[in-house]
């Protein structure tokens, strides 16, 4: 080969290199997630107008129309000109799930790349961010019946009957999960009939954003006291805001759906409505069932380790939170 022949070869061969490193490049998708009250929401509208992004709404709840005050749903004047989705999109009567979810959420993605902008999402539902993280299970539609009767079966029998099925059918996944964690064992039994296969082997086949894009998991991490203690306050700000009367015209214009009635805070007042105890009470089991909730939703991120975790201090203001995310992310946008 001439020398003039080996130069020009050796410049295809790098021009084509380069072309695959282009390919390659994958596109950014950011999380904030963390428990309620920790300060994601505004946050992330900051950080929205630093890094031009648009916030998707990663929350089971905010979906919902007319349920504003007790899901802590962000107001217009709050968003600052941020375009947020997955907000004020359904009637209370209506059901939604995460599969509804993953399949507006990865549209939604596509559009707002296509804008040459990043999607933000933003939100506390662990279940949420995991299944857009790595899919969802492809189940038949025998599954759901499965699941009644396996339930029905755990009532007469008991859940230890299961579990130990389960350790027969599947005993890696038995090894992971508790023998009193009723859900996940009637789940991994009913991925198990209904595909006919181990959870184990099932979750390898499915497909999340995780490998086709380049995702950045924020998670707000705040003192369990200081937690507390925003979550008293809020309730009491609620209270304030019109709660009871945003309840009451849930009850008087509204049949909830199964997913609606489960917001926090609705479901409280409506039993008081029925008498079955007075608002003192009311107010007290709305803050100690959010608290509880607010421990599930750190049980559950803390046991994602992708999750790059952000302190958070009493003193910090949400422009210093997001600069803290900025500062970790600056250098991987």
């Amino acid at each position: 080969m001439t020398r003039h022949k080996y130069k020009v070869t050796r410049h295809k061969l790098q021009a084509r290199d380069k072309l695959s490193e282009k390919k390659v490049i994958k596109k950014k998708v950011i999380f904030i997630v963390g428990p309620t009250a920790g300060g994601k929401s505004t946050t992330a509208v900051i950080l929205a107008k630093k890094i031009n992004a648009e916030i998707i709404s990663c929350d089971s709840m905010q979906v919902y129309k007319h349920m504003d005050i007790a899901t802590a749903k962000i107001t217009k004047e709050e968003m600052q000109g941020v375009k947020h989705h997955l907000i004020d999109i359904i009637d209370p009567s209506q059901e939604y799930n995460v599969a509804l979810f993953r399949e507006k959420v990865t549209r939604f993605i596509k559009e707002i790349h296509k804008k040459k902008l990043i999607p933000l999402l933003v939100g506390g539902s662990g279940l949420y961010m995991q299944i857009l993280l790595d899919g969802i299970f492809d189940d038949n539609k025998s599954s759901f019946k499965i699941r009644k009767k396996l339930d029905a079966k755990a009532d007469e029998k008991g859940l230890g009957v299961l579990y130990n099925r389960l350790v027969e059918l599947d005993p890696e996944a038995a090894k992971a999960i508790h023998s009193n964690d009723r859900r996940r064992i009637i789940r991994a039994l009913e991925v198990f009939y209904s595909l006919n296969e181990p959870i184990t082997e099932a979750k390898k086949k499915r497909h999340g954003i995780w490998n086709e894009y380049n995702v950045l998991l924020y998670g707000l991490s705040i003192e369990r006291k200081l937690l507390y203690q925003r979550i008293n306050e809020r309730v009491d700000r609620m209270f304030q805001d019109g709660l009871i009367r945003e309840a009451e015209s849930l009850c008087e214009n509204y049949s909830l759906s199964k997913s609606a009635s489960g917001a926090l805070g609705y479901k409280e007042l409506f039993n008081y409505f029925k008498g079955e105890y007075d608002l003192i009470e009311a107010k007290r089991l709305i803050k100690r069932n959010t608290r509880r909730y607010a421990k599930k939703q750190m049980t559950w991120f803390n046991k994602e380790n992708r999750i790059e975790w952000i302190d958070v201090l009493g003193s910090d203001t949400p422009l210093e939170i997001a600069g803290k995310i900025y500062k970790n992310a600056e250098n991987k946008l």
